[in-house]
């Protein structure tokens, strides 16, 4: 895990400075060694650098930016290549030599042989850039399903890129103006869509994308895509797909336990992170297994994770936190994010990262799994709104009448909030329904929300553009198959992945997640769905699998996830930082939020007549981010 920036310049020379500049902003990603390359040919200037966190191949020998015999190709390199040693020896047989034991100089060897088809070979996660001297071409690709991150920007003479904007950011060239569509996605999803980032002037290379620049001139290619499809034919039976499921996923875990450090394994107590632990204490009986706990119950886990270590018989390390170490944590969020992220389970992320750091420096995880086989509870509610929906209008609304009645509690997901929540998905299309679910404002809150300016350079834009791009990309027809593709190609890549890269590359930390091994996914992803949601039961063959290795306690108890007070912390610890970023001064100078609708919601929160906390805490982040990223630049 490392971090990779750059430029060319079809204009002029490299700026050794602006390049050192880049560098600096990403020193967390790779705080063990950095290497610059520059080179000019003819009127083409280009610098790579790179921020290194050696995993594998420790010595001098594996600094990059690396190249091939001839120099002729240099390559800068985020990631792992999970079979680079298969790789090489087909590599080796065709006269190729190696210098280094690393995996990053299989790259650009497996580039001399197949050029940009070199991708169709590589298993791992990955976010790279090779310079092709000979051909004057800048080649950047990411892997399969968006582990790593890799971001760009396009300017008059050239092409800037790194592996988190806050790199970007550094070079003069990249503008800071913020993208208003994508901070009205921001405010629906909690998080931008790809390829859009909240900044006009930056882009996110796609997941299962490359990106050729030659000549001024910019040519993407999608190579792999989630492979879902309707109505996939059974050819097993229950008991081979399990069988064939624990194979695939204990040959994924062993190849993510290759590292020349220490290897370790986040454990929560769900079913992803302990069958994850279970088949890596399989393969290492000496793995480590990291969790962290809080001293408020109902937002704590470890006793679960502590079950699980003792079923196993794994080395288990867990660390509790109280709340006031957790609140310290949000002041880190400008740091971590460079834009903004409601997700409020980066804090919890974040501290375990810190904890498990300073014992390892890698870590696997089970993060997918919910993706994968439709673990979310909004799967399930999606099946209840079928019957919600068939109910007279009458009793509809009065259910609805009730509902508003009941009194707002600020617990963990608490009943009255699941309930109104899912009131809230009714009436529009499955696929739009699982997003509101998710997400933050909804579009007829958005209009009292943005003031009169922003709505009018709004007028038609569609916040759920995204959505029907993919739905039409993927030709799926099923509703179920839908909203697990776009779990994916949404809320998986630019949430999820992207809070779990940030939260533990601030703490110099690789995280390898085995359910994504892009195998499994196609094994996963061509299921009959009835494996996946059975009636009501969530991730049906998983749990199957996980029968006989986990205690059946924990393979059937209810999914509760990285949760943190929000509610509550909005009328109490945070209530002076909440007051103070939506503050009427602060909104009418910034001239994007109507500032009275604010109040209201400030005020329902406050007094309990309404649970806003998913609102607010999206205004609130986003305000901190901008204060940080915007006016402390001005």
């Amino acid at each position: 895990m490392c971090g990779i920036y750059g430029y060319i310049s079809l204009k002029g020379k490299i700026d050794v400075q602006v390049l050192r500049r880049m560098g600096d902003a990403l020193a967390h990603r790779g705080p063990d060694d950095e290497g610059v390359f520059t080179n000019e040919s003819g009127d083409v200037s280009v610098g790579l650098g790179h921020k290194r966190l050696s995993i594998i191949d420790l010595s001098p020998a594996g600094k990059q930016p690396m190249a091939n015999e001839d120099q002729s190709i240099w390559v800068t390199f985020n990631g792992e290549i999970y079979n680079f040693r298969e790789v090489r020896r087909e590599l080796e047989g065709k006269g190729h030599r190696f210098r280094s034991n690393s995996d990053t100089e299989v790259i650009v060897h497996l580039y001399e042989e197949l050029g940009t088809r070199c991708l169709e070979r590589l298993s791992g996660m990955f976010a790279f850039v090779l310079w092709d001297i000979n051909k004057k071409t800048l080649f950047l690709a990411r892997d399969r399903i968006g582990k790593k991150p890799l971001h760009y920007a396009l300017y008059d003479g050239g092409i800037i890129f790194a592996s988190e904007i806050k790199a970007l950011l550094k070079h003069p060239q990249v503008s800071r103006e913020i993208d208003l569509k994508s901070l009205s996605k921001y405010l629906t999803y909690e998080y931008v869509p790809a390829p859009n980032t909240i900044f006009k002037a930056v882009k996110k290379l796609q997941p299962g994308q490359t990106l050729l620049y030659r000549n001024g001139e910019v040519q993407l290619s999608q190579y792999w895509d989630v492979p879902l499809v309707d109505n996939p034919i059974g050819y097993r039976t229950e008991a081979e797909y399990v069988e064939e499921l624990r194979e695939i996923l204990a040959k994924a875990v062993r190849s993510r336990l290759v590292a020349d450090v220490p290897v370790g394994v986040f454990l929560s107590g769900g079913i992803d992170s302990s069958l994850v632990a279970a088949f890596a204490a399989r393969a290492n009986p000496q793995v480590e297994c990291f969790s962290i706990g809080f001293d408020e119950p109902s937002f704590d886990e470890s006793g679960y994770a502590g079950k699980v270590a003792q079923a196993l018989n794994v080395k288990h390390q867990l660390k509790v936190f109280n709340m006031e170490e957790m609140l310290q944590g949000l002041h880190m969020l400008p740091d971590i994010l460079d834009e903004p992220l409601a997700d409020a389970s980066i804090l919890p992320t974040y501290l375990l990262s810190k904890f498990t750091s300073q014992n390892v420096k890698v870590v696997l995880s089970g993060d997918g799994g919910d993706e994968l086989f439709a673990g979310y509870t909004t799967y399930q509610a999606h099946r209840l709104v079928t019957y919600y929906d068939s109910l007279p209008a009458f009793t509809k609304t009065t259910l609805k009448g009730i509902a508003s009645y009941l009194p707002v509690s600020h617990k963990n997901i608490s009943t009255d909030f699941k309930i109104k929540q899912f009131l809230r998905g009714v009436g529009v299309s499955s696929e739009i329904r699982f997003f509101i679910w998710m997400g933050a404002f909804i579009d007829s809150e958005k209009r009292d929300l943005l003031s009169d300016d922003l709505k009018a350079e709004l007028r038609n834009h569609n916040t759920y553009e995204d959505i029907f791009s993919y739905i039409n990309d993927s030709r799926l027809t099923k509703d179920l198959e839908r909203i697990l593709y776009l779990s994916m190609k949404l809320y998986l890549q630019d949430d999820v992945l992207v809070k779990v890269d940030r939260a533990s590359m601030a703490n110099s930390l690789e995280v390898r997640c085995p359910l994504l091994d892009h195998e499994f996914i196609e094994f996963v992803c061509g299921l009959p769905m009835v494996y996946k949601l059975n009636g009501l039961r969530t991730k049906y063959l998983l749990k199957k699998a996980a029968k006989g290795i986990l205690p059946e306690s924990i393979i059937h108890r209810q999914k509760k996830g990285f949760g943190i007070p929000i509610s509550r912390w909005l009328t109490g610890e945070l209530k002076g930082v909440m007051l103070e970023h939506l503050s009427e001064e602060r909104l009418k100078r910034q001239g994007f939020f109507n500032y009275p609708y604010v109040k209201r919601l400030m005020d329902e929160h406050l007094t309990k007549a309404r649970d806003n906390r998913k609102l607010l805490w999206a205004l609130l982040v986003f305000q901190i981010w901008y204060e940080r990223f915007i006016e402390r630049s001005l």
